[in-house]
């Protein structure tokens, strides 16, 4: 990682380079990181409402895919979908929020970045509706 001070007029400190063994930063590393992700899982919980309703799925997909799934492998592709959906939807929040920060006025650009943003989160919603389609379809019709 590039060690530079702060940029001519700023007021940011100079990055601080990471040791990716353990020993040498690695594991205080890892371990700011999992806190890092707690707090990201509390706020995303606590204020967005996409985020709540995910989770949900998720708690009950939980059940429902043991009943669905007739293989470990089914399973994890049903559980995964779920999973990822909700990843897409942290990172969805993340860039809008990101967005809102930076240009909180109305503005054309910051608005495709969110529609883009808004479109991921489309594309893993038809994933995971296909995979679980296919698995009850496989598990009760076919």
């Amino acid at each position: 990682m590039d060690v530079r001070g702060p940029r001519e007029g700023s007021t940011q400190p100079p990055l601080r380079a990471q040791a990716a063994l353990p020993g040498k930063g690695g594991l205080v590393r890892i371990g700011r990181a999992f806190w890092n992700t707690i707090g990201g899982f509390r706020e995303g919980l606590a204020t967005e409402a996409a985020i709540k309703q995910e989770a949900a799925l998720v708690i009950v997909g939980l059940p429902v895919s043991i009943f669905i799934a007739d293989s470990l492998w089914v399973w994890v592709l049903l559980m995964g979908s779920l999973l990822l959906l909700l990843a897409a939807e942290f990172l969805n929040t993340a860039i809008e929020r990101l967005c809102n920060h930076v240009h909180p006025e109305r503005h054309e650009a910051i608005k495709v970045t969110k529609d883009l943003a808004s479109a991921g989160v489309f594309c893993v919603i038809a994933i995971a509706a296909m995979v679980w389609i296919v698995a009850v379809v496989e598990r009760f019709v076919l």
